[in-house]
């Protein structure tokens, strides 16, 4: 089995916020990312892949076809959004952490590289230099 990672970045703004809570409450929780004016990142998202390479191509998939698949459905439908309001595919009532985002983008990513037989097998999206989340696909 070979796994093979595309990277693809994208900007966008967001804010955590529970609306039943308290300012103080969500302050104390969320810190600066309950911010009022919200606050943004300077994402990457790492998108892995596996299978069995073709023996004519060597390819598991084309990279230019599986950057040009992350880009038209995760990041160009993200770049320079506000990730609370903007994007019609994260859930208005869902909070827009990066532990969220990865589950969704992966809910998003998979059946198109199903279909083209690619079996995606993790998301990875940093969010700081500090700070990143991984899914590995439901019961992963």
């Amino acid at each position: 089995m070979v796994y093979l990672t595309r990277r693809e970045r994208f900007n966008a703004a967001h804010k955590l916020w529970v609306a039943e809570w308290s300012e103080e409450e969500n302050f104390r929780v969320f810190g600066r990312c309950a911010n009022k004016n919200w606050h943004g990142h300077n994402f990457e998202l790492f998108v892995t892949v596996k299978g069995e390479p073709d023996p004519v191509t060597g390819f598991i998939i084309n990279v230019k076809e599986l950057g040009a698949i992350v880009r038209e459905v995760i990041t160009e439908r993200v770049d320079h959004t506000n990730l609370n309001l903007d994007v019609d595919f994260i859930p208005k009532d869902v909070q827009p952490t990066i532990e969220n985002l990865v589950m969704i983008f992966w809910r998003e990513l998979e059946p198109h590289l199903r279909k083209r037989g690619v079996q995606l097998h993790c998301i990875k999206l940093v969010e700081t230099e500090n700070i990143y989340a991984e899914y590995f696909g439901p019961g992963g």
